[in-house]
């Protein structure tokens, strides 16, 4: 992206606000943001519903595996990127789970051999399979978003986007998501653009983190270098992760024995190290 700019229509406000950002191949990036920072705006840009679904005024360029998405229309870039949306129900609409993942595939024409193999690939890639003659309404949350994601998949796209998909999961639900997500990535090589509130994941599985304020990309970096700032994420909006809190609480009280910590794994290993040496100063 270059120079993106988009004004939903109706506003006076820029959702995306001169945006220059690259995402290369097989990356994991969460981009973080409260309500109104232009996440769900630059998500639906990477597959085309922004300019071509969503009305409003768009300048800059961005391309999309080479694709300009100003050019291209949604039924090209969705083989390409598979989009995923905060509730999932926006999404389902067939009788069955099968007929559901079977959708996109059975729109572009591709011979039934091949959609059955597709749609039994994606089920048991999400962990679903066996489910293919239930009702999508009848499964919980998390099993709603994973035919969902299962119904991106048998897109074949090399990238998947979503936005805000764990918002009304439970912490298993969440979990058993981005286990998911951090399997897409390893195990398919697949991109994954992810748009979140919340930075406790982000931490732990995203290859870099974007943080975005009022349309515009504030920081770009790894989990380390964007979340350990605590001051910079409230600012913006965010609460920062607890670890991060934590540690600088303890840079405060500490100076001489920084930690910088974002996941729990890592402060058990230095909070360790820190009673192992200065045992006296932790207890006061």
């Amino acid at each position: 992206m270059r120079g993106v700019r988009f004004v939903h229509a109706g506003s006076q406000a820029r959702a995306l606000d001169g945006i220059d950002l690259d995402i290369a191949k097989g990356e994991f990036v969460t981009l973080l943001g409260a309500n109104g920072s232009g996440k769900s705006t630059l998500c639906m840009l990477a597959n085309g519903l922004v300019p071509h679904a969503v009305p409003g005024t768009f300048e800059g360029t961005a391309e999309v595996f080479g694709l300009d998405v100003s050019k291209y229309p949604v039924t090209v870039l969705a083989t390409r990127v598979g989009m995923v949306f905060q509730e999932p129900e926006s999404q389902l609409f067939c009788m069955s789970v099968e007929e559901e993942v079977a959708f996109g595939p059975e729109n572009l024409a591709v011979p039934k051999d091949e959609i059955r193999a597709r749609v039994e690939w994606a089920l048991e890639t999400v962990g679903m399979n066996g489910y293919n003659d239930r009702s999508p309404m009848t499964l919980s949350g998390g099993q709603k978003q994973r035919i969902a994601i299962a119904a991106a998949l048998a897109m074949h796209p090399p990238m998947i986007v979503l936005d805000e998909p764990a918002y009304a999961l439970d912490p298993i639900g969440r979990v058993e998501l981005f286990s998911l997500l951090k399997r897409l990535k390893e195990q398919h090589g697949m991109t994954v653009l992810l748009a979140e509130r919340d930075p406790e994941e982000a931490a732990v599985y995203s290859d870099r983190v974007v943080l975005m304020s009022k349309g515009k990309v504030v920081a770009s970096g790894t989990p380390r270098e964007t979340l350990l700032d605590v001051t910079r994420l409230r600012d913006i909006g965010i609460d920062p992760p607890q670890v991060a809190t934590v540690s600088a609480l303890i840079n405060e009280r500490l100076p001489r024995q920084a930690m910088s910590s974002i996941t729990i794994e890592e402060a058990e290993v230095a909070v360790s190290r820190l009673l192992s040496t200065r045992p006296r100063s932790i207890s006061r």
